[in-house]
């Protein structure tokens, strides 16, 4: 077998820096969930997108004659959220698919749901919070329709995360809980500690077949022609 080389995030060669994930959906992930892994992934670059058109938000608020809390918040949670969200929720839903480990969809569905109430808050827009929402937007008509306007986007794209986000928490743990997934499996594999690096499914189905075949010394030798009795 080839080995896996860390292919995430895609570097540039002349960055003297190496990819710290392997990702590969086709191999890694089963037939029957790989559109969703994907979608939860397209999901996490919509979110990344929406930090970035919300820092937009926060210089037009600011030069609109907001506060530049906003704005400074606004580039702290873009560079804080956009790599803990991939390291913290995206993969361990990756994992979770990938080697069925209730350990790693446990730890999706705890900070994933946590991510969506923060991005439900952002949704909302209160002030000193680094988030253009829908209170912070249309409560800045009064002082700057051209700011106002550039707020509403992030606004918008807030709330269209915070729509899927509920969507795909709801559509992994449906999926979960009929697999017969539990609190208590996830607790087994703490104990064991095999939630570190939990083996891919084609492990496990390799290694079964492996220890399930009947191993002979040399190869029997059957009677041939007339010999049988």
């Amino acid at each position: 077998m080839a080995e896996k080389v860390n292919n995430f995030p895609p570097l540039p060669k002349f960055i003297p820096l190496k990819p710290c994930f392997y990702q590969n959906f086709a191999d890694e992930i089963p037939i029957d969930y790989q559109s969703l892994v994907k979608r939860i992934y397209h999901l996490w670059i919509f979110y990344c997108i929406t930090l970035v058109v919300n820092l937009i938000g926060c210089l037009a608020w600011w030069i609109g004659g907001g506060y530049g809390v906003n704005f400074g918040l606004a580039i702290l949670w873009l560079f804080l959220f956009s790599p803990c969200s991939y390291i913290c929720w995206f993969r361990p839903a990756y994992k979770g698919f990938r080697s069925d480990s209730s350990f790693n969809f446990m730890a999706f569905f705890f900070i994933f749901g946590a991510q969506f109430i923060l991005t439900v808050i952002q949704a909302i827009g209160f002030s000193g919070w680094g988030a253009c929402g829908w209170l912070a937007a249309t409560t800045f008509f009064s002082t700057s329709v051209a700011a106002a306007v550039f707020m509403l986007f992030p606004a918008i794209l807030f709330t269209v995360s915070a729509v899927a986000m509920s969507f795909y928490l709801l559509r992994v743990h449906k999926i979960y809980r009929g697999a017969g997934g539990s609190f208590q499996k996830a607790q087994d594999e703490w104990n064991s500690g095999s939630w570190r690096d939990p083996p891919s499914r084609e492990a496990q189905y390799n290694n079964f077949s492996g220890n399930s075949l009947p191993q002979y010394p040399t190869v029997p030798n059957y009677p041939t022609g007339n010999q049988w009795p």
